[in-house]
């Protein structure tokens, strides 16, 4: 082995070391939890699996669990969080469709909306079931196309479709990559170099969802179009649909994006769905209150308490 060579293999060694190095202080600091982006990368790599069909992109993996950001999220064998239940068993069963906030990410899931629900509902009835079909990383398309894909045999009395604000945008199915998969370095460098090209500030994020949400745009066709689709099976099946829009929590104040809700009520008015806007009852509070921790801005139990104190109101008219 020549000098150059022998320089080369000491350089590239070196340079492995380093990396490794790195990996292992990263895995060490990020061992509390506390890293929103990790978390969610851990939610990937140790509940998701990549679905054969291409419009969800992933699914749960059934009967799984993992502590992410110190919470327990459990799965049943249908993928969806809680415990085994036979739904048929109940004569009145409620299924929420969603992203992670119906799934509760950050939240305990006894303090969950729908558990919260389901404890309602027990005071007087145990005849009901309340049952969480949320995924992170779903939009509207994905969510109805799990539920027409693989949980019309619960054959619902109702389906709550918990809508954020983003649950018309696009999504890509996503890539298998290993290195991204089992390295927080290697998450850690992707997800850095994906955020400079976010929108920037408020004004940025406004524009974004303007454009989303226009008729022409592609996303709002599928969110619209997939609206249709679970609205025409549950007029055949006489299934209740109810339409809540949960509002963004970054500013509870001045909140900028009413305008979705207001969309969201025409469409909910088009497809005959019973229209909640949850924007009033959090309005007011602040960030510090409501995120489930510093820099995760997906609602907290108090967040879920506002939702369920809303939501089962409805349910019982």
């Amino acid at each position: 082995m020549n000098k150059i060579t022998l320089n080369i293999v000491v350089v590239l060694l070196s340079i492995l070391v380093s990396l490794l190095l790195v990996e292992f202080i990263l895995v060490l600091k990020n061992s509390n939890m506390k890293n929103y982006d990790i978390e969610m990368w851990r939610y990937s790599k140790e509940l998701k699996i990549k679905s054969k069909n291409l419009v969800l992109g992933h699914e749960h993996i059934p009967s799984k669990s993992a502590m992410l950001q110190n919470v327990d999220i459990t799965l049943n064998k249908h993928g969806m969080r809680g415990a085994n239940i036979e739904p048929l068993s109940y004569d009145r069963r409620i299924l929420f469709l969603g992203s992670s906030i119906t799934l509760g990410w950050g939240v305990d899931e006894d303090r969950t909306v729908t558990s919260l629900i389901q404890k309602e509902f027990n005071k007087n009835d145990n005849s009901v079931i309340v049952l969480n079909a949320g995924i992170g990383n779903y939009n509207a398309e994905r969510y109805v196309e799990l539920f027409l894909g693989k949980l019309k045999f619960i054959k619902p009395t109702d389906i709550v479709i918990n809508y954020f604000i983003n649950d018309a945008e696009e999504l890509s199915s996503g890539r298998s990559n290993w290195l991204l998969k089992n390295s927080q370095l290697a998450a850690t460098m992707w997800m850095a170099v994906s955020k400079l090209s976010f929108f920037g500030d408020e004004s940025g994020l406004i524009e974004h969802y303007r454009n989303t949400y226009r008729k022409n745009s592609a996303g709002y066709k599928k969110m619209q179009l997939s609206l249709e689709k679970i609205s025409k099976y549950a007029k055949e099946n006489n299934i209740n649909i109810y339409l809540t829009v949960i509002p963004d929590v970054h500013n509870l104040t001045d909140y900028p994006f009413q305008f979705i809700h207001n969309i969201m009520n025409d469409i909910s008015k088009q497809f005959n769905f019973k229209f909640l806007d949850l924007y009033p009852a959090f309005f007011g509070i602040s960030a510090k209150d409501i995120w489930a921790m510093p820099g995760d801005p997906h609602p907290n139990s108090l967040g879920h308490k506002i939702m369920a104190d809303e939501i089962y109101p409805l349910l019982i008219k």
